[in-house]
């Protein structure tokens, strides 16, 4: 079984490399990334030892990078992580995220489509969705939920999901699509809440919340995530989406202070800041059908994942601290410096 990652030296889906390399240890694992500002070599260190695993630099949106790639390896499965995700950065340039998000959708299932991939895999969000309101909490998104996108991100998103429904209808391509919450674990990387909020209570800088931080998200533990993907793509129905979600919802607050009091810092370091333009309320997603199709369900709750999560970053400070010493560091202070 050969299968493509692409975007495999990200977060999730550098983490989705490791849980492959070890629960399918006779698959070969090709990842395929941009190492754009968001894909860091430096995740894959343990994985390029592995003789199952194949690391190529590469651009979604490049056609014949992509058709190279196909005929050098002829992949039974794609796996599509590669995507520009963060909503400030969609707001402040939203032309990259169209390019990677949408463009770069394309280029791999026409590839796929061409060369009669066995599987295409879209990996998406439950921003796609657009908002719940935060005193409904009975509410949540199922997968017939209409999609009404509220960011760049989330529109280039939900373009990829409707583009891969389309190629599933008109050329027969075999794909299914996940829509996940927010995750969090080692790798992430530190503009995104958990990451940076860790980063700077570390270093007993501010740590900037939207807001009053009354905003929800339902977290999920990244290694969970990978294993729902993981039973996607060997039992999921063809052009089936599914849902990904642990019912485990708490306010950025309530995720910062807990932060703060694993650390042993002051909710002093706190700093509200000017919210961002048209920031969701709250996203909740209905799992039912994972469970009940394929038999997942999580297996780690955020009071142990975030103990987790802070012990790795705690532990591994020189991955991080090279990040935010270099380009991060100029996008940060011109996010943040004037809120």
């Amino acid at each position: 079984m050969n299968i493509v990652v692409t975007g495999g030296a990200g977060f999730i889906g550098g983490n989705f490399v490791y849980y492959m390399l070890e629960k399918h240890p006779t698959y070969k694992i090709i990842c395929f990334d941009a190492l754009t500002y968001a894909g860091n070599i430096e995740t894959l260190t343990t994985a390029i030892e592995n003789p199952q695993f194949t690391f190529i630099k590469g651009d979604i949106t490049d056609r014949e990078a992509v058709n190279i790639l196909f005929e050098k390896h002829s992949p039974n499965w794609v796996v599509n992580f590669a995507a520009e995700s963060h909503v400030d950065r969609s707001i402040t340039d939203p032309s990259v995220f169209l390019r990677t998000n949408v463009i770069g959708t394309g280029v791999l299932m026409d590839a796929c489509h061409e060369f009669e991939t066995e599987r295409f895999h879209q990996v998406s969000t439950d921003e796609v969705y657009g908002d719940l309101s935060l005193d409904r909490p009975d509410l949540l998104f199922t997968e017939e939920t209409p999609l009404h996108t509220s960011s760049p991100y989330s529109a280039s998103k939900a373009s990829a999901d409707l583009l891969a429904l389309a190629y599933f209808r008109t050329y027969k391509l075999p794909v299914t699509i996940s829509r996940c919450c927010n995750n969090y674990g080692e790798f992430q990387f530190p503009e995104k809440l958990i990451p940076l909020m860790v980063a700077n209570a570390l270093n007993e800088n501010p740590l900037p919340v939207y807001g009053k931080g009354e905003n929800i998200r339902d977290w999920l533990y990244v290694k969970d995530h990978c294993e729902a993907i993981d039973l996607i793509l060997h039992n999921g129905k063809i052009g089936e989406v599914y849902n990904i979600g642990e019912h485990n919802e708490r306010t950025n607050l309530e995720v910062v202070k807990t932060i703060l009091q694993e650390l042993d810092k002051p909710e002093s370091l706190i700093n509200y800041v000017t919210d961002r333009p048209g920031h969701d309320l709250r996203y909740a997603v209905d799992s039912t059908k994972i469970h009940r199709e394929l038999g997942w369900f999580p297996k780690t709750n955020f009071d142990y994942g975030i103990k987790l999560t802070i012990k790795w970053y705690l532990n591994n400070r020189s991955w991080w601290e090279n990040i935010i010493s270099g380009e991060y560091k100029d996008y940060y202070e011109k996010m943040y410096s004037n809120r």
